[in-house]
């Protein structure tokens, strides 16, 4: 059964991280010849290149799931993991800590292979060229991606990923969408340091409640997942049990 908590914590790390999506790509819809100063931005074009950007969030949730409920009996340690990359990219995004650029330089040896790919595909002249861009810049070594993808992977399963994902990308769309005079006024406004902040803090607060629940203190702990029960204590099994009946 969906969580849809899980998905609208998702689509609301993805609104209030977007202040990093602007910091990395802010100048994306100009470089991809989306919008022209004063002329109006080509929606269809935006429509597009965001509508293949979360495809690529949704099929990395859905691998992600589906390998993470292959390979381990419990989320617990995954809950644990996904409120720690939370956290450390509050920090990230606040500038206290830089810890998350050993992560996107990883991710960077990918990136290798994809980026002269998006470069043929440049300039954007149509709305199907733009849905392919979008679909190769979903795979760009971002932190916050790869928090959000850790989060949707301790969910379990793979639609539930792949949902929490696409969930994510959704909640980043405002931020990208805004083109010309818009987008630099938005871009100016997210990187304000007090703007920073209060979007880093308000991320912070969702990785500290997933740990909390990673330990046991709320109810989104006792959804086992794929947690086989002879994998349970009778003891545990028994909790879960009345855990379901109260629900």
């Amino acid at each position: 059964m969906t969580d849809w908590g899980f998905v609208a914590a998702a689509l609301a790390i993805g609104f209030f991280g977007s202040s990093h999506c602007v910091g990395m790509c802010g100048g994306i819809s100009s470089a991809l010849g989306m919008a022209v100063p004063g002329q109006k931005p080509a929606w269809g074009q935006l429509v597009s290149y965001s509508a293949g950007r979360l495809g690529s969030y949704a099929l990395m949730g859905a691998i992600a799931g589906a390998v993470g409920a292959a390979a381990l009996p419990t989320l617990t340690p995954l809950r644990i993991i996904a409120g720690l990359m939370l956290v450390a990219m509050a920090l990230y995004i606040a500038g206290w800590w830089r810890g998350l650029v050993w992560l996107e330089r990883g991710g960077a040896h990918l990136w290798r292979y994809l980026q002269p790919l998006s470069r043929r595909l440049l300039p954007v002249h149509s709305a199907p060229r733009a849905l392919a861009l979008g679909s190769i810049w979903g795979w760009l070594p971002c932190g916050l991606v790869y928090s959000a993808l850790t989060y949707a992977l301790a969910q379990g399963g793979s639609g539930q990923a792949a949902l929490a994902m696409f969930a994510f990308g959704l909640g980043t769309v405002p931020a990208m969408f805004a083109t010309g005079a818009a987008g630099a006024r938005v871009r100016d406004l997210v990187q304000r340091p007090r703007v920073r902040l209060l979007m880093a803090l308000l991320i912070l607060l969702f990785g500290l409640w997933t740990l909390w629940g990673a330990m046991g203190h709320g109810d989104h702990s006792g959804h086992a997942g794929h947690a086989s029960p002879a994998a349970e204590s009778p003891a545990e099994s028994g909790h879960h049990h009345h855990q379901h009946h109260h629900k």
